[in-house]
């Protein structure tokens, strides 16, 4: 453990020096981030609000919506503070809490995808046995077991984090990243990396092969079924592969970002590819899935016809 020093505090390097341009991003942050609590809060509300949408399907989506603004607030209020400021040092303890927020969010957000999956497989391979499979307490579980299941491999994750002496404290980001953090350590980091390794493969083993035998299995079972019925599965797994796609592309960003130098690429792009998945997933899918699921559509023109004419 050589030139170890007990650091308080990380420094964003990220910022750098954006002269007066930190106001137009402040603008652009500001107006992303009432964008996604306008949008995912109204389909919140439309799925609580409207009960022919108290449906499985729907349930998992507001359980969606939830986690993507729970996950927004781990990146937005400290982003639009540090832009406004002069200093860009953020303290230990909010650097983990940060960094605990947004891995929950990243784990919690396949999670739901790949039960969203299921649900989907079970309506369209079994409808008549759905409603003896999909009952309330399977319903109740599958939205809390994402939860529980990304707290617990997390609160390892920042244990094994806490324990760190550093040699460094800049960090090359606009956020905390716990492998950019573990990176600037003298003491060993072994267990770290083991830990690291094994949730990421239980993140994509209990997720992603999952969701790509659902989506499979959909598929083999409308190549044999109705033109009607390929229409009915296609408008309405489309969504959820989308969703899946969009979030996996932003994950696969922050990855390869921590793992290779990207020194060649522009500042802004390597910004921009780093805050993907905590922006644009809460943003698009709300956006989405409200032009593209027609009961949602109806829903919304419902309580708005309604609260016009109150």
């Amino acid at each position: 453990m050589e030139n170890s020093t007990h650091f308080k505090v990380f420094r964003l390097a990220a910022y750098g020096d954006i002269g007066q341009l930190k106001y137009c991003y402040f603008t652009v942050v500001t107006v992303l981030y009432f964008a996604i609590i306008l949008a995912n809060t109204l389909l919140i509300g439309v799925i609580c609000i409207e009960r022919s949408l108290h449906e499985p399907m729907y349930m998992f989506l507001c359980a969606l919506f939830v986690n993507q603004l729970y996950g927004s607030t781990a990146l937005f209020p400290a982003l639009m503070f540090y832009l406004l400021s002069d200093t860009h040092d953020i303290s230990l303890l909010y650097c983990y809490l940060q960094i605990y927020v947004l891995y929950t969010y990243a784990i919690t957000e396949f999670s739901h995808l790949a039960v969203m999956s299921y649900d989907r497989y079970i309506s369209i391979c079994y409808p008549l046995q759905y409603n003896n499979i999909m009952t309330p307490k399977t319903i109740y579980g599958l939205i809390l077991l994402p939860w529980v299941y990304s707290f617990f491999l997390n609160s390892i994750i920042i244990s094994l984090s806490l324990r760190l002496q550093f040699c460094g404290n800049i960090l090359d980001r606009v956020y905390c990243d716990n492998y950019t953090v573990v990176k600037l350590a003298c003491s060993n980091t072994m267990l770290n990396n083991i830990w690291g390794l094994v949730v990421t493969v239980l993140s994509f083993s209990c997720t992603i092969f999952p969701t790509i035998y659902s989506y499979v299995r959909i598929l083999q079972i409308c190549l044999k079924s109705s033109k009607e019925t390929k229409q009915k599965a296609f408008n309405t797994c489309m969504p959820h592969i989308a969703s899946l796609l969009n979030f996996l592309f932003g994950c696969l960003f922050v990855i390869l970002q921590s793992m290779y130098e990207t020194a060649d690429l522009p500042p802004i792009l390597r910004t921009i590819l780093l805050v993907y998945f905590p922006i644009c997933p809460p943003l698009f899918n709300p956006i989405m899935y409200g032009i593209r699921m027609v009961n949602i559509r109806q829903a919304c023109k419902k309580l708005l016809g309604r609260h016009t004419k109150t």
